[in-house]
């Protein structure tokens, strides 16, 4: 059993308030419903155009839980290109 942490760091250069920034936020979260992934805001809540967000999947395998992160990666760049100005993965055993 894997369990992998994305870590990410976005910029919303269009974000003028909390609510808009939860706005996007929230959108990005409802759409990786779909992989099975647990999401949540970790870092820079109270920033209105940072936001840190850990993103973990649990696999079988390291090989599937790479593939995860990376369908979510494309995900968050197809809906909101541009927005990701670091990312990381980890692997915990």
């Amino acid at each position: 059993m894997t369990i992998a942490l994305l870590s990410l760091e976005l910029f919303l250069p269009m974000s003028r308030s909390l609510k808009d920034k939860r706005m996007v936020l929230r959108r990005l979260k409802d759409r990786l419903e779909k992989f099975n992934v647990a999401v949540a805001e970790v870092e820079h809540q109270e920033v209105w155009q940072r936001a840190g967000l850990g993103i973990v999947t649990v696999a079988s395998s390291d090989d599937m839980a790479e593939q995860t992160l990376s369908s979510v990666m494309n995900e968050i760049e197809r809906l909101e290109p541009g927005l990701v100005t670091r990312s990381q993965v980890e692997y915990l055993r």
